[in-house]
């Protein structure tokens, strides 16, 4: 039960849309300094540890490590590491003088606490399979802590960006309930100050954060979880930042005042396919038929107005991605001849049947981001046009074990294995396919194993091709992130390549201005 807790919450922000009439931003608004009001879906909690992509996270936690704005590990906490390649030991040094927003100081121990809470399988972590490898964990000192793995994982760095929780006031308390969790207290740039539900989150500065004092004393998470409403309040001046569709960011082109980033991503959109439903039991076969049948391109140039790129594997902007795997390229007569190949007919009505059954499925998709709906739509339609009976469903809350597939959304600009390994690992904590393959499995553990790039590389592209042998997922595209800000706000890093749901462009607010 935990875990599907933690599924819904970790890829579902609820999409309350709160009242956003000039009376709303005189609270939220602050009188004295600078304040950034970003236009945000809403939280029903900020847990790091169960949950991804909370864009909030980085601002109120830090990791050991860090990722600059070229997505290179970085020192975080820990100023310096070493690596004992006999006992796949990493020894963390963490730096003196760290303190938690409430004034305790930051120690090993919370780290240990930290990291033994996510492999936990009692709290449903999807974050667990990042460190499956850890066999113990020892604290030295309070400033130092060593984790021993089984096995070697080059990704281990990376995963040591994860937010770390203060164990004096999480020790004992369920990780998934947690009243902490909308109280959250951190060692960020920023601390929470108040939190009205379905309305703000109210960040102040931290003045004695480890890498000095934000130039913005106040940052408000204002919940305006609808794109139209959100590009309305920017317009008006009661946002300043805001994560805007392709179609609502293209009104601000040009315009004085504003300024658009139109910012590349590793974020792409696919159709899941949810191997526990038996529907995909006996239909699984027809999979690569609806990879043909997809115009990604015409997705691209409708929704997106242009911007991104067919998607056709996990890794597209990752160093490891394998160009030659087969594509899925749009050609409906070929998807035809698979459908019939695998024995389905095609009715007086222009659609297929199977064994007397309709071919056919539906797509449930999240409410609240309007491109990933018109991204579903549009594929339905083209799936239709073949023969598929395919429709759309946007459900009040996601039934992972229930639904037939959805429009999915991963992706990562770091590390190879974020985002393949726990996402299309039999079993794992991100897998909600309940997809399995022995061969993926086999590759993505052999391509962690190595830090040797000619090796990795070659794991990571026998993975894609098994992938494309058995698809998870049909790939649809790979998303750009259409920031508009105010253009007094300075200090956006526009090169940096984003991650899911836009995730990474707060990496270094701390030096951001408000001119």
């Amino acid at each position: 039960m935990k875990k599907a807790i933690s599924m819904v919450l970790a890829l579902t922000m609820t999409v309350l849309l709160a009242a956003c009439g000039d009376k709303n931003t005189a609270e939220v608004k602050t009188e004295e300094g600078t304040t950034l009001v970003y236009g945000s879906g809403d939280y029903t909690r900020i847990n790091p540890a169960m949950d991804e992509h909370g864009e909030i996270n980085v601002l109120l936690f830090n990791g050991l490590t860090a990722h600059d704005g070229d997505n290179q590990v970085v020192p975080g906490l820990a100023e310096s590491w070493d690596y004992d390649e006999t006992t796949y030991t990493y020894t963390f040094h963490i730096r003196d003088g760290i303190r938690w927003h409430d004034g305790e100081p930051f120690t090993a121990k919370d780290v240990q606490f930290t990291i033994e809470a996510i492999m936990d399988p009692d709290n449903g972590s999807e974050n667990a399979p990042n460190y499956e490898d850890v066999e113990e964990i020892t604290v030295v000192d309070d400033q130092t802590i060593s984790f021993r793995l089984a096995e070697p994982n080059v990704a281990f760095l990376e995963y040591m960006t994860m937010a770390v929780l203060p164990s004096h006031l999480l020790e004992g308390e369920d990780m998934q309930e947690s009243d902490f969790f909308r109280h959250p207290v951190g060692t960020g740039p920023y601390q929470l100050e108040r939190w009205d539900v379905g309305q703000s989150i109210v960040l102040t500065k931290n003045e004695d954060y480890y890498l000095g004092a934000p130039n913005i004393d106040t940052v408000i998470f204002k919940i305006v979880a609808d794109d139209n409403a959100q590009a309305m309040q920017l317009e008006s001046g009661e946002l300043d930042l805001v994560l805007l569709d392709p179609k609502n960011a293209a009104n601000f082109e040009g315009r004085d005042g504003f300024t658009c980033y139109d910012m590349t991503t590793a974020d792409y959109r696919g159709i899941l396919f949810n191997f526990a439903n038996d529907y995909w039991t006996e239909n699984r076969d027809l999979i690569p038929a609806i990879c043909c049948a997809l115009d990604r391109q015409a997705i691209i140039d409708s929704v997106l107005l242009g911007q991104g790129m067919a998607a056709y594997s996990p890794l597209q902007r990752n160093r490891y991605n394998n160009e030659n795997v087969e594509r899925y390229d749009y050609d409906p007569d070929r998807a035809r001849q698979i459908l019939e190949g695998a024995g389905c007919v095609l009715e007086d009505d222009g659609f297929y049947t199977r064994n007397g059954e309709p071919v056919g499925f539906t797509i449930s998709v999240m409410a609240g981001e309007q491109d990933r709906i018109d991204i579903a739509q549009a594929a339905a339609q083209q799936l239709r046009e073949v023969g598929i009976q395919c429709t759309v469903e946007i459900p009040a809350q996601m039934d992972w074990g229930g639904q037939m597939a959805c429009l999915i959304g991963w992706g990562s600009p770091f590390d190879a294995d974020d985002h393949t390994y726990k996402v299309f690992g039999t079993g794992k904590g991100a897998n909600y396919s309940s997809y399995s393959n022995e061969k993926v499995d086999e590759y993505l553990t052999l391509a962690r194993q190595s830090d040797d790039p000619a090796v990795r590389g070659e794991y990571y592209g026998k993975f894609q091709e098994e992938l494309a042998k058995d698809p998870a997922y049909a790939f649809l595209c790979y998303i750009d992130a259409n920031y508009v800000t105010n253009s007094n706000l300075q200090g956006i890093a526009a090169d940096t390549v984003l991650g899911h749901h836009g995730v990474g462009i707060f990496w270094n607010i701390h030096q951001w201005t408000i001119g």
